[in-house]
């Protein structure tokens, strides 16, 4: 139960990069991004490919950065300059990555014809490189051992990837929340809170946007990189629905968080992500449920997340209408009573 659930947890870190993007995009930018689900594919099968050929690692994980960066970019340029609908230009983007994605992974064939898949089973990743490292200092049979004495049974292989994700995850959230309350990302922000308010200080709230789209498909490639690298194979349709699991993320950290300030909210997407994980992780721990029923878990997640916040939300209300009943009914009792004696008073004058 501790070893699955310790996957679960490093799988929401690595993801909690790609809930940042989501969030960077529907949240801070109001816009309707789909290019995720290419995105994603795009950043694993760059950094997957290259790795095959020979690259280090940390340049694949770094260059799929850059792609994820350009995808997005376009997709802005679609909206933009082309004057397309936000949701259109994220599905056409989304369906030309996919034929893209294909003939990148495709360059490790002799022909470079479309490939669905890579194997890294056998080749170094990011991790396995930190794993040399981490497995120097003799943490882990620390670690174990404490956890050992407590009663838990099985144990992880390493803390390695844990420790370097978390690293990596925090560091990436303080980089947004730095960058958000910059003049740029200030004026991000209001160009997804409104855009003609921005406009009529002279701001060109298209160059605005395609950078909010670039910086957030940036994330979410580096995220499917890593996913690659942590998973050892990189796939045409390890994509599929991943707006959903970006959006769940999002929704649940905030539901349980709260969205109060910029700091405050990134930490409630980084925490919504690992919730997720945790939760779907237990559901699949079920019986009656298979690897199969992902999509669907995460279909009753969301509306979960997006329907019991508005329930609580309304019992709240109730109480506070009751409550701001009864002190009326207070307020005017009293006043009954310091009328009735003033009249007393007035009689016996």
């Amino acid at each position: 139960m501790f070893a699955a659930m310790f996957g679960s947890v490093e799988q929401g870190i690595i993801y909690a990069i790609m809930a940042l993007g989501v969030y960077l995009t529907f949240r801070v930018l109001d816009f309707p991004d789909l290019t995720v689900d290419g995105s994603f594919v795009t950043g694993a099968s760059t950094a997957a490919t290259m790795i095959v050929f020979g690259f280090h690692p940390i340049i694949a994980t770094a260059s799929a950065l850059v792609v994820g960066f350009l995808a997005g970019c376009i997709t802005g340029l679609l909206h933009t300059k082309g004057k397309i609908n936000p949701l259109l230009s994220g599905i056409l983007m989304m369906i030309a990555l996919y034929s893209i994605n294909l003939r990148i992974m495709g360059l490790t064939t002799e022909n470079s014809v479309g490939r669905p898949n890579i194997s890294l089973m056998k080749l170094d990743t990011v991790f396995t490189k930190f794993h040399q490292f981490w497995g120097s200092l003799g943490i882990d049979p620390f670690l174990n051992q404490i956890l050992t004495k407590l009663g838990v049974k099985f144990l992880p292989t390493t803390w390695g990837i844990f420790f370097l994700m978390v690293v990596v995850t925090l560091l990436i959230k303080f980089v947004a929340d730095w960058f958000l309350q910059t003049e740029v990302g200030l004026a991000i922000r209001a160009t997804g809170d409104n855009r003609r308010m921005i406009r009529s200080f002279s701001a060109n709230t298209d160059n605005f946007i395609i950078l909010g789209l670039g910086i957030s498909n940036a994330l979410v490639a580096f995220s499917g990189a890593l996913i690659a690298q942590y998973s050892k194979f990189s796939d045409i349709g390890m994509g599929i629905g991943m707006i959903i699991i970006g959006l769940a993320s999002v929704i649940i950290g905030e539901a349980i968080f709260g969205t109060k300030t910029i700091v405050r909210t990134t930490l409630a997407v980084v925490a919504g992500a690992i919730i997720y994980r945790i939760v779907l992780g237990l559901a699949l721990r079920i019986d009656l449920l298979d690897t199969g029923d992902m999509k669907l878990i995460t279909a009753i997640i969301v509306i979960l997340a997006l329907i019991v916040p508005q329930l609580f939300e309304k019992s709240r209300e109730k109480k506070r209408k009751a409550k701001r009943h009864a002190e009326r009914l207070a307020s005017l009792s009293k006043l009954e009573k310091g009328e009735g004696k003033l009249n007393a008073e007035a009689r016996t004058d």
